[in-house]
């Protein structure tokens, strides 16, 4: 899976680069996704569901990040708390993913894709 992960350079200077990898873009959006109320939490596939039940955290479930050029394109997969109004939270989502990677990385952030995946009737407003 080491083979799979990218890495970005954000920075060059005289004092050398900078680089990030898509895996840390795609943790700071996930945990950004998850402190806005409603999101119950991340959703992920079959992959994500194993590892966490396993007990081992993966903290970008549910996200996949694309960057080309020092533009982000993001796509979160998220359970939403019952009661909670879909295109608010998703609006919320937007602007908090975009927001987070754009000030940690300078990485200019262009689309931020919701899809609810599942409603939490276990978490309600």
């Amino acid at each position: 899976m080491a083979e799979d992960r990218k890495v970005f350079k954000i920075k060059e200077d005289t004092l050398g680069e900078v680089h990030i990898a898509d895996e840390v873009v795609a943790i700071i959006a996930g945990l950004a996704a998850t402190e806005v109320e409603g999101v119950s939490s991340m959703a992920g596939n079959i992959t994500n569901e194993l590892v966490s039940k396993l007990g081992m955290k993966n903290l970008s479930k549910g996200v996949k990040v694309s960057v080309a050029e020092g533009d982000v394109k993001v796509d979160v997969a998220l359970n939403i708390a019952y009661g909670y109004a879909i295109p608010e939270v998703s609006a919320k989502v937007q602007d908090k993913v975009k927001t987070a990677i754009e000030t940690m990385t300078g990485l200019k952030v262009v689309v931020v894709n919701v899809r609810i995946a599942s409603v939490d009737m276990k978490n309600t407003k």
